[in-house]
């Protein structure tokens, strides 16, 4: 690794939906967190965990610093980036409910970033399902051309910089590549896998188990 790359794993969450803090429930003998500490480490230097307040004094679960997180994703993004060091060139950004990511996805978004494709890199899987859109009433307001969706994952990685700026408003999003479109910064798109799936509910991590066991 020839650039400066950190990673931020962003393991805030309160869980709501999985019933307890799910990137800390056990998975193949470690936890969920620790196995997405564990694969930004074959593309980064240095891991920023960012966890929930109370949990900030516990097991670092592998990464070099740990935070504490914000009130919401975002928030907790910009915490773990104050932690990271501000010689670091490439910056990855990964969800901790994403414990299978492997390390070709790691690689491939960082090199797009090394090797100047653009400022901003994600993974991401083609949509097969139909996409409508629907108002309050749950009436369908419009079909989309699924041909021009893709379903994001993590990890995403930035130039440091980059990322740096697009926080710097102190906006809100669901990922940071969308506050990265928003001060008008390219964000090219690497084909993801489908064994990278996010940790929503216990069922989701059964199949994680069986997925290391297998």
């Amino acid at each position: 690794m020839s650039a400066q790359v950190w990673a931020i794993v962003v393991a805030a969450g309160a869980g709501q939906r999985f019933g307890q803090l799910k990137q800390f429930a056990p998975l193949g003998g470690s936890t969920v967190a620790a196995h997405s500490v564990a694969g930004c480490r074959s593309c980064a230097h240095g891991v920023v965990l960012v966890v929930p307040a109370d949990h900030v004094e516990r097991a670092d679960f592998g990464a070099d610093i740990v935070v504490a997180g914000g009130a919401t994703r975002s928030e907790s993004v910009r915490c773990g980036l104050a932690a990271v060091p501000e010689d670091a060139e490439v910056i990855v950004v990964h969800d901790a409910a994403r414990p299978l990511a492997g390390a070709h996805l790691f690689g491939a978004v960082v090199e797009a970033i090394t090797n100047g494709v653009a400022p901003a890199a994600i993974c991401a899987t083609e949509v097969f399902d139909t996409i409508k859109v629907v108002d309050p009433a749950r009436r369908v307001t419009a079909t989309l051309d699924r041909s021009t969706l893709v379903a994001v994952q993590t990890p995403q990685a930035f130039e440091a910089q980059v990322l740096r700026r697009a926080h710097g408003g102190r906006g809100e999003a669901t990922d940071d590549a969308a506050l990265v479109e928003r001060i008008g910064a390219t964000v090219v798109v690497i084909p993801g896998d489908t064994a990278n799936f996010k940790i929503t509910t216990t069922t989701d991590l059964r199949a994680a188990e069986r997925a290391l066991e297998g």
